[in-house]
């Protein structure tokens, strides 16, 4: 089990990475680009890459499931009540690897 502010913690531990409001909810940036959002205070939606949001919901379906926007499929949503830091942080790893500008990721 993950509490809000560990996931929080979490999400801001990459560099350059901020907490900004996104129609009312926290989302988290990276050079102005989301990589993560609060979607509820227990279930944070990662953008990760589409293998890796796959990945993560055949290998944890009661913790992870796919979100989509419109037809393509844009984050997982995990559940803070079922997940823990082994599982969340590498998919923020990722996510916050996609937006990050080349400066920081290389």
């Amino acid at each position: 089990m993950l509490s809000t502010a560990e996931a929080r913690e979490l999400a801001l531990s990459f560099p350059e990475a901020v907490e900004a409001d996104h129609h009312g909810r926290p989302s988290f940036r990276v050079d102005g680009k989301i990589f993560a959002t609060l979607w509820t205070p227990r279930a944070m939606n990662v953008m990760a890459g589409a293998a890796q949001i796959e990945a993560a919901v055949a290998d944890a379906p009661d913790v992870c499931s796919p979100v989509h926007w419109g037809k393509r499929l844009s984050a997982v949503r995990v559940d803070l009540d079922q997940a823990d830091a082994e599982l969340l942080e590498p998919l923020l790893a990722q996510a916050w690897t996609r937006r990050a500008p080349r400066r920081l990721s290389s």
